[in-house]
């Protein structure tokens, strides 16, 4: 029989609530501080795969050499990857750049596009800005505003030194987290009074579970589909393909974002229409069947093997664990609040909807 709500079990609820309430509040408040550990947690927690791969493939005891092992791996492939998209992604730039010029000085129109559309765009963006921006010199300049900054920052004050390299900050998180994760684990558990571990453990246990399926999943599963939106870019002559296609992918990281994308792919289109030869809504409708393309091979193929049931929530539930959260702990509530609205749908479903059925089907 479940137990009447007397004043001791009233007072403990209000206790738990405030002290719930509390917690709420200390961390918005610490989260700039905790967002760089955070970050460096969930890096560090992707990669622990890796680390345990070199340590049996190499036959390691312990994880520091594994650990610096799996940081040159990931820093080469970083470096492979900018050898090669880097130099695309300045050519890309320099066309855009020129494309975005003629679209400026341009007074042509597209067909079943209003002409009020070119004079709204035109009158509310700095074309030439934009075209400035993208141009190769502006890259060579970037590069010794770059190296100025960092000289400026060397001779400047600690705010600044701070500030600058928050970055840095993540990566020595990262590098300590994982050299000690094993013994992070045990002492997160050695924390929880024993009475309560059996209970901590589980909850535990399905977080883990909840993160495995999102966090590592769905960053697979948006690599690949930025991938496969750059390869089809590319192969409809698409400017800016793979910049485009990898921040499609980055979008993919919450769920249902990427649609975000569809206004720069359209602008992108009208551009390109209008300064080149290729007609507004040819472009326009093959980069919709890319996007239907990949979209069916993402929610057919990738999604329901590497992610399996963790996605399974309504994109209004998504979008709404996603606005909480959000409001709740800023940047931590968003990298959060998938696998934690995943994690309480189950334990409703589990302690609440089916308590309820057991129940029915015992009094019938």
């Amino acid at each position: 029989m479940p137990q009447p709500y007397n004043l001791d079990r009233t007072v403990r609820l209000v206790i738990n609530c405030v002290l719930f309430l509390g917690l709420i509040w200390l961390v918005n408040t610490l989260k700039g501080v905790l967002l760089p550990f955070c970050v460096g947690c969930l890096i560090a927690y992707i990669f622990e795969p890796f680390v345990q791969f070199n340590r049996e493939l190499l036959n390691l005891r312990g994880r520091v050499i594994a650990t610096l092992v799996t940081l040159f791996e990931m820093v080469f492939f970083f470096t492979v990857l900018c050898y090669f998209f880097v130099p695309m992604i300045v050519h890309e730039s320099s066309q855009m750049a020129s494309m975005l010029k003629a679209y400026a000085s341009s007074g042509s129109s597209v067909p079943f596009v209003p002409e009020s559309v070119h004079a709204f765009l035109r009158r509310n963006l700095d074309f030439e800005f934009l075209a400035s921006k993208l141009s190769r010199d502006e890259w060579t300049s970037m590069i010794e505003e770059g190296l100025s900054a960092s000289w400026s920052v060397i001779t400047g004050s600690v705010s600044i030194v701070l500030s600058v390299f928050s970055w840095a900050i993540v990566l020595l998180y990262v590098v300590f987290i994982m050299i000690d994760y094993e013994r992070i684990s045990r002492g997160f558990r050695h924390m929880v009074m024993p009475k309560y571990r059996k209970t901590v453990f589980k909850v535990a246990r399905d977080v883990k579970v909840s993160m495995n399926r999102y966090f590592r999943g769905q960053a697979l599963v948006s690599f690949i589909v930025g991938i496969l939106f750059s390869i089809g870019f590319m192969i409809i002559g698409l400017p800016m393909a793979v910049v485009l296609g990898m921040f499609i992918g980055l979008l993919n990281m919450v769920p249902y974002l990427q649609l975000v994308s569809l206004i720069p792919t359209t602008l992108i289109c009208l551009v390109c229409s209008v300064s080149g030869d290729v007609s507004f809504w040819t472009l326009f409708w093959e980069s919709m069947a890319v996007y239907i393309i990949v979209q069916a091979i993402q929610d057919f193929f990738l999604t329901p093997r590497i992610i399996g049931k963790a996605m399974s929530m309504n994109p209004a539930i998504i979008f709404l664990s996603l606005s909480i959260w959000g409001t709740l702990l800023g940047m931590i509530g968003l990298i959060i609040a998938i696998p934690l609205t995943t994690l309480l749908l189950s334990y409703y479903d589990q302690y609440i909807i089916r308590h309820e059925h057991e129940e029915a089907s015992e009094t019938a």
